[in-house]
C-alpha cells in the first residue's frame, strides 16, 4: 500500500502582510493577495509541498479554538549550502525578524539556524555541511 505524500505545511497569521513578508525572506514566491484574504499559499514547484497561511480567523473558525504556535520548529528548510543558511537568516535580520538560533555547525553535520515568523511559529534552516 502506497505511504501517502506531504502535500502541505500550515501556519496561521495575524497579519497577512507581515506573514508572507517574513516567508519572502525564507524564499518563497506569493502570486497577489489581498491582506484581508482568509488563506494564501506560496507558489509550490512540481514537486514540493505547499506552503499554506492561514488568517487566525479562518483557522478559529474551522477548529473552534485560536491558534496557538508550537514552541519548536513546525517544518525544516533545506537550503542549498552553509552559506545559504546565513544569507537567509541575515535576510530575516535585516527584515526586522526574529532568529531565536544563530546559524553554527552543529554536531551531526549540518549548518543550522532557527528563525521565528511574526505569529511565532519556528523554522529550521539548514544545510549538510560540506564534507558530511
Amino acid at each position: 500500500m502506497p505511504r501517502p505524500r506531504l502535500d502541505a505545511v500550515a501556519v496561521t497569521a495575524t497579519d497577512m502582510n507581515r506573514a508572507v513578508a517574513f516567508y519572502t525572506c525564507l524564499g518563497f514566491e506569493f502570486p497577489p493577495f489581498s491582506a484581508t484574504d482568509p488563506h494564501v499559499e506560496a507558489i509550490a514547484l512540481a514537486g514540493e509541498a505547499r506552503l499554506m497561511i492561514d488568517s487566525a480567523e479562518l483557522a478559529a473558525k474551522l477548529s473552534g479554538a485560536d491558534p496557538v504556535p508550537a514552541n519548536h520548529s513546525v517544518f525544516a528548510l533545506l537550503a542549498e549550502s552553509p552559506s545559504e543558511v546565513d544569507r537567509i537568516v541575515d535576510a530575516v535580520l535585516a527584515a526586522g525578524f526574529t532568529v531565536k538560533t544563530m546559524p553554527w555547525d552543529a554536531f551531526w553535520g549540518q549548518r543550522y539556524a532557527t528563525v521565528v515568523d511574526p505569529d511565532g511559529y519556528a523554522v529550521d534552516v539548514f544545510a549538510p555541511l560540506s564534507g558530511a
